[in-house]
């Protein structure tokens, strides 16, 4: 039974894998940038670039940033820096270059307690794509 079900997950991760990364080098009006610092202790920043084709049809892309535990379970929304909002389907104006930071400090939402050291997903929605990578906190 152990050898069906390792057979299985090697499997899907051979089919699913190889999708998910075309998917994102085909992708150019959008690339999400790793973290920094990485690791981190307390606060990190995330850079986005979003290519100004995003604006040709005459409406703002929707961006959302969002970081997850391993576990898929959300840990907070970062801010814009440029404007201090949630990045939480904010339609986002053109700023001339199409550079845009995420500012986390380091806390869990609505708790105000400081994340655990650890591996994070951040995630990078924008007009429904989904982007992600990884960051550690280090205490």
């Amino acid at each position: 039974m152990r050898r069906f079900a390792w057979a299985v997950v090697a499997l899907g991760l051979l089919v699913v894998a190889p999708a998910v990364a075309h998917a994102q080098q085909d992708d150019t009006a959008v690339r999400l940038h790793r973290n920094y610092p990485n690791p981190f202790n307390p606060e990190t920043t995330i850079p986005f670039s979003l290519s100004a084709s995003l604006w040709d049809d005459g409406t703002p892309p929707v961006v959302t940033v969002r970081i997850y535990t391993i576990l898929a379970q959300l840990v907070a929304v970062p801010i814009l820096q440029q404007s201090g909002e949630e990045l939480e389907n904010i339609a986002l104006a053109w700023n001339g270059t199409g550079d845009y930071s995420a500012y986390w400090d380091g806390t869990i939402r609505n708790t105000g307690r400081e994340a655990a050291s650890g591996v994070y997903i951040y995630q990078l929605i924008v007009d429904g794509k989904v982007y992600q990578k990884k960051m550690t906190i280090v205490k």
